[in-house]
């Protein structure tokens, strides 16, 4: 591998350089590779790629149902562009925010809180989020319109 890059090889692939500095060019980032193995053998044993992508698409169903199926919530995203993994949303009374995200947090539900520039609510439900926690956002959403709606 030594001395035998391709041209276009970006130097901090190019292991020549990395010798000839004794490794201190730039330390490859073995804490990202470290954490990644991690995260693809917890992948692997929760059932790999198709099993993630079954339950995102249930955790996605039910966070979207609860919006869909509501006068309270709302999501402006087309179905079609709709993210598995980030789910906005807003209240038809957007002075109820702030209270939705002080219960919300009170509930143990943390970091809801949109996009500054866009506002309203974001549900990141990503991977390592499990089914149970999106029933709670849900069960959360839906006791909280039945007391503000």
């Amino acid at each position: 591998m030594l001395g035998k890059a391709n041209i276009a090889c970006p130097s901090i692939l190019d292991y020549s350089i990395l010798n000839d500095n004794d490794s201190m060019f730039n330390t490859p980032p073995t804490f990202a590779w470290y954490l990644s193995g991690l995260v693809f053998k917890w992948l692997k044993a929760n059932g790999g790629v198709a099993a993630m992508d079954k339950i995102n698409q249930q955790k996605a169903e039910l966070l979207y149902g609860v919006i869909d199926n509501s006068d309270f919530y709302r999501n402006d995203v087309a179905k079609a562009n709709r993210s598995r993994m980030n789910v906005p949303f807003q209240l038809a009374d957007s002075a109820l925010d702030k209270l939705f995200l002080e219960e919300s947090f009170a509930a143990g539900l943390h970091a809801l809180k949109g996009h500054r520039v866009v506002g309203g609510m974001r549900a990141s439900i990503y991977n390592a989020m499990p089914l149970e926690g999106v029933k709670a956002l849900t069960d959360f959403m839906v006791e909280f319109e039945r007391r503000h709606g």
